[in-house]
Formats: structure tokens, sequence, C-alpha cells
């Protein structure tokens, strides 16, 4: 079975005083396409762009994404 990327940002996202998808695509400097793209799992993200998202949020890249 082929492995995936997962990821929890719409919960993480959340928890961080209910951030939009919006702000967190200011904040790291990509469009909010881009965001929902990413939680729905259509996209994986560059690595520069998973430390930012880590950054804001102030979590590990791996509270964000896993490999499965």
């Amino acid at each position: 079975m082929a492995k995936v990327i997962t990821n929890t940002l719409k919960k993480l996202r959340f928890f961080n005083n209910e951030m939009t998808q919006q702000e967190l695509a200011s904040a790291i400097g990509v469009s909010r396409q881009t965001v929902v793209a990413i939680e729905k799992g259509k996209y994986s993200p560059s690595l520069e762009v998973a430390f930012k998202i880590a950054d804001v949020l102030d979590v590990t890249i791996v509270d964000i994404f896993q490999y499965r």
C-alpha cells in the first residue's frame, strides 16, 4: 500500500485562536487556495513552507504532517 502525507493543519489552526486560512496564508506568504489544498491533502508544501507553517503555529513539522 502506498504511503501518503496527511496533516492536522485545520485542527491546529482552530486551536491557534481559530486562525483563518487567509490569516495563515498571509503569515507564510502563500495564497488561501494553497492552504486549502494543503489541508485537503491535494498539495504537499515545500519544506520551506512546512517550516513556516510550523513556526507560525508554534509546533513542529511532525505535529502537522504525518507520512503513513
